[in-house]
């Protein structure tokens, strides 16, 4: 369904796009960008009174404007040639999502596991010359590896005792790799170096805190639900129980961090515009017009008193934070801090996911960097996923495809789409967490919660699985 008329945007706490651009990420390749031609500013649309663009659809067909003169165009194409980003890291391929109905007896499974690891004294520290390791080298260094793949089982038991860096030592690299959110390159770098010497009493803590944020967790696993791991900086839509596809995302920040909540998707906005919240007015906007008076006019972001009557920023004392008394909204536009599309999914938090203008954000191996909502690479696909078996712009029968969000972007009009059947979302964080087939995963705890939770069930005993299962049964924790 295609519903006409203003949304309002109108939100007030801390969650929100980091208007800032950040650089990214050392060695990140840059590449002609696939959507460049997309990325261009569409025409400003027509404004109702107080600023929102009036939302409206656009058959595919229809979503067309007139061809610029040849002068104008070459001007264009001459600006847009340095627009190139990094592209995204890689993720996983693998199919198990993060979160199921079976994460939370799977990771107090692995606790036990783990536990009995630290109960055989752990595992030895990897010297540090493994960062230098070739194929096929061996030594002392390749053993001490190998020794410590076998303690998690990445590698068979029955190789633990060689010193060659072989085939199976590279793929049990890469398997730890995988498990850990880091490249599978199959050689220890100093990012997989650091994660194979973290002590197994960590790993158990990362478990022991994940399993007790679950606990009591009434979510609706639906056929169909998206779920983002904030520590991992990750988006999945999960489909009959495996992911149908996975995304790069940028998370919030350590001082501004992304909660963890359940909700359910019930809009997609194309070309949104953004009101800014009270709390980036204040944190961010009122110092950058000290700093700069035309900042505003720049982020083309405008200013409305409560009557939508707009007010010329000239008028404000920025000394003061009597800004935040008035309502200031971006417009749609490929500079919006919200990007091309918004997946709406209300909460009393007022966050969302959302695309982003920051897009060399997502070449960053950490990606804690928005203000508290969630920035999704490849947007467009996950919006199409989230409308499948939505009537398309053309009325039933019709799709949103690639090529009907790409007119609805396009036309520059705002357009919102109410889902029928609404999908839940839930935003989690799982800094250690296993799949129901026993493989483990890890996570940085980019917000220093794991160290803050106490193990449930006594404050000086360590969990059971038992104790934690009963717990979540009854309903208890959070």
């Amino acid at each position: 369904m295609v519903r006409s008329g203003a949304v309002s945007l109108a939100f007030g706490i801390a969650g929100f796009a980091a208007l800032a651009v950040a650089e990214p990420a050392p060695g990140s390749r840059p590449v002609a960008s696939p959507r460049l031609a997309q990325d261009l500013p569409a025409a400003a649309p027509a404004t109702a009174q107080g600023g929102a663009a009036s939302p409206a659809i656009l058959p595919a067909a229809a979503a067309t404007t007139a061809a610029p003169p040849a002068a104008a165009a070459s001007a264009v194409a001459k600006s847009v040639q340095p627009a190139t980003i990094p592209e995204p890291v890689k993720l996983s391929a693998d199919p198990r999502p993060a979160l199921g109905p079976g994460t939370f007896v799977a990771t107090m499974n692995a606790v036990e596991r783990y536990r009995g690891i630290a109960d055989a004294g752990g595992w030895a520290t990897v010297p540090n010359g493994i960062t230098k390791a070739k194929p096929a080298d061996k030594g002392p260094d390749v053993a001490a590896l190998r020794a410590r793949l076998t303690a998690t089982g990445d590698l068979a038991p029955e190789l633990a005792g060689g010193d060659v860096l072989d085939e199976a030592t590279q793929a049990a690299i890469r398997q730890f790799q995988d498990r850990h959110g880091l490249p599978e390159t199959g050689l220890v770098g100093p990012r997989t170096l650091v994660e194979l010497n973290v002590p197994v009493a960590t790993r158990i803590r990362q478990l022991q805190a994940s399993a007790n944020r679950l606990m009591g967790s009434r979510f609706a696993f639906g056929e169909r639900y998206v779920a983002v791991n904030i520590p991992a900086a990750t988006v999945e839509a999960v489909q009959n129980g495996t992911v149908a596809r996975r995304y790069v995302a940028v998370v919030g920040k350590a001082d501004r961090p992304s909660p963890t909540i359940a909700a359910r998707i019930q809009n997609v906005n194309f070309n949104p515009n953004w009101t800014v919240p009270v709390s980036l007015i204040k944190k961010d906007i009122i110092p950058h017009m000290r700093k700069d008076p035309g900042y505003l006019a720049k982020m083309r972001i405008r200013i409305f008193d409560a009557q939508g009557a707009e007010i010329d920023p000239a008028s404000i004392d920025w000394s003061t934070e009597r800004a935040a008394n008035y309502t200031l909204r971006q417009d749609p536009g490929v500079d919006n801090s919200l990007g091309e599309i918004r997946i709406d999914m209300p909460n009393k938090l007022a966050v969302y996911m959302h695309d982003t203008p920051s897009k060399k954000l997502f070449a960053r191996n950490t990606r804690n960097m928005s203000s508290g909502c969630v920035r999704v690479s490849g947007i467009r696909e996950l919006a199409q996923w989230v409308l499948e078996g939505q009537s398309g712009p053309n009325g039933p029968g019709s799709v949103w495809g690639q090529a009907e969000i790409g007119a609805a972007i396009t036309s520059g009009q705002r357009v919102d789409v109410k889902l029928t059947r609404q999908i839940p979302v839930i935003w989690t964080y799982l800094t250690g967490y296993a799949s129901p087939d026993g493989t483990v995963h890890f996570r940085e705890d980019a917000y220093g919660l794991d160290s803050q939770i106490q193990p449930a069930g006594s404050s000086s005993e360590p969990p059971t699985i038992e104790s934690l299962v009963t717990g979540a049964l009854a309903g208890k924790g959070g």
